[in-house]
């Protein structure tokens, strides 16, 4: 173990977490902007779906052997994704479907179980997202079994599942659907993309009312004391506002600044 001790941020999901640090990314994002005030461990795993989920989250969350020094170790914060490999068609060779009501009940579990980690454990659910589908089949020469009709469905449900759960819940299809210039591929984030996730979920983090806070303008700053003043907030503020964006999302080659 690295001291001093932080809060822990856990990003779990299938490609756009594993991802989320490409092309300046939501993912490095948030790690910017939580520099020196929260750890962020990434949990992204490419083609899964919520059942491969089960078979593993109480591996990646368990409740048990977390302890340092007599004081629980427990995430902080939870940003859970799964749905979009959920609501493939079944049809689609290699298909990484389950069933919409199946689904609901994976994340519903998963769901109950982050939540169950401590009582100071938030979590935040994404919901499946939209995609370009005229994209991805330039890009793969089919459409990967993914359609906006059926995602549409799982989004729905898994926005309906945060209400009753009393979780925030970042509805991820209608911040991307129909928008141009978000997805390299049709299915995972551009610069642009990345943005948009990250503002939705700055949003919920700063109207939360949790405590102890993770609004990251409110948070202590690491050794604070010691060393020269660096303006870390002015340069947090910068990331947040322009360096998400400095990527041209058909290339995906930095800008010269």
């Amino acid at each position: 173990m690295v001291g001093p001790s932080r809060p822990l941020i856990v990003l779990f999901g299938s490609s756009i977490v594993q991802l989320c640090y490409f092309f300046n990314g939501w993912g490095a994002t948030l790690t910017t902007c939580y520099a020196r005030k929260a750890d962020i461990f990434l949990r992204g795993y490419i083609g899964w779906n919520s059942r491969m989920a089960l078979e593993i989250y109480k591996k990646i969350f368990p409740k048990e052997h977390c302890r340092d020094k007599h004081r629980e170790i427990q995430p902080s914060l939870v940003i859970l994704y799964f749905g979009g490999n959920d609501s493939q068609d079944p049809d689609f060779p290699n298909s990484s479907h389950v069933p919409l009501h199946e689904y609901v009940e994976n994340m519903r579990k998963l769901a109950h179980h982050i939540k169950g980690l401590s009582e100071k454990t938030r979590l935040i659910m994404l919901s499946a997202p939209a995609v370009n589908e005229e994209q991805i089949l330039k890009t793969y020469g089919d459409n990967r079994g993914r359609s906006n009709e059926v995602g549409r469905k799982y989004a729905e449900a898994g926005v309906k599942l945060g209400q009753e759960l009393g979780v925030p819940v970042i509805n991820f299809f209608e911040a991307l659907y129909g928008k141009p210039g978000v997805f390299w591929d049709g299915m995972h984030l551009t610069a642009e993309g990345s943005k948009i996730l990250f503002d939705k979920i700055k949003d919920v983090i700063k109207k939360a009312d949790w405590e102890p806070t993770l609004d990251w303008d409110k948070m202590p700053t690491e050794y604070a004391d010691i060393g020269t003043d660096m303006h870390l907030e002015m340069m947090i503020k910068e990331t947040e506002d322009e360096t998400i964006g400095i990527t041209d999302s058909n290339s995906q080659e930095l800008k010269p600044q």
